[in-house]
Order: C-alpha cells, then sequence, then structure tokens
C-alpha cells in the first residue's frame, strides 16, 4: 500500500509557528516519526510526502498521484475553508482520503469549521496534534483491508 501524504500553506512553520496550538515538533520531524512508525508497525506500507504553500502545486501533486497511490492523508491547512479547486482535486481523488488538522477547528474561529474539503473526504481528524496523521494511516489501513 502506498499513501500520500501532503501537507498545505505554512505547515513548512510548523515547531516555531505559535507552538501552543501546533506544538514544538517540526514537519521534518513529523514526517521522520510517521515514515519510521509505519516502517515498524504497517509492513508494507509506504509513505510519500508533499507540501506546497502554493495551491497550483498541491492540485498538480494529488491529480500527478491517481494510479499511483493508494490512499491519501492531506492537511489543507488555510486552504480548507477557500479552495473549491482543491476541493475538486481531492474529490477526484481515486482512493479513500482523510483530511487532518493539528487543532480542533471547531473550538477555534467560527470560519474554519466550514472545511470544503472535509466535505469530500472519507474520514476527518481534528485536534489529536501531530498523532492525527498516524490515526489516519492507521484509518487508510484499515479501509484497505475490509476492501
Amino acid at each position: 500500500m502506498k499513501i500520500l501524504v501532503v501537507n498545505g500553506p505554512n505547515l513548512d512553520l510548523l515547531g516555531t509557528r505559535e507552538p501552543a496550538l501546533y506544538g514544538t515538533a517540526t514537519l521534518t520531524q513529523l514526517e521522520d516519526d510517521l515514515e519510521e512508525y509505519s516502517r515498524k508497525k504497517l509492513k508494507g506500507v509506504t509513505l510519500v510526502f508533499g507540501r506546497s504553500n502554493r495551491e497550483g502545486e498541491i492540485i498538480d501533486l494529488l491529480n500527478s498521484g491517481h494510479g499511483k497511490f493508494d490512499g491519501l492523508v492531506i492537511n489543507p491547512a488555510g486552504l480548507s475553508y477557500q479552495s473549491y479547486a482543491l476541493r475538486d482535486s481531492v474529490a477526484a481523488f481515486p482512493h479513500p482520503r482523510i483530511v487532518v488538522h493539528i487543532t480542533n477547528v471547531f473550538a477555534r474561529e467560527r470560519f474554519r469549521r466550514n472545511d470544503l474539503i472535509a466535505e469530500v473526504a472519507d474520514g476527518f481528524i481534528c485536534g489529536m496534534g501531530v498523532e492525527g496523521y498516524r490515526l489516519a494511516v492507521n484509518a487508510l489501513v484499515a479501509l484497505a483491508e475490509k476492501g
């Protein structure tokens, strides 16, 4: 099983941006930890990471992933609330899709409650910190095992 893990705008600032909200782990640490977890606990699962601050680059990454990946974990960050183009790209992704947000978006500003991407996802995980990524990968493996 091959899973695409995509992070959107400003997630390159993890570890330094509002650590009280987002924690102190950097994106590199998050990816390394998730890769190690997958290698040790999820035999046969390969993770491929992508990240961009640019909406079009994320869409290109998703669209070029058709036929190459068995699942998608995406943290669209601020694009969640404004990008219909990204929404359509995620909807077109031909395999299970899980949206992750590090913080509990329902306990924050009202605009964050209208997640356009979650509308087309198979699952939605928020408020679990960076652990949400591990939960998302586990969910995709469970979905694949169900067939």
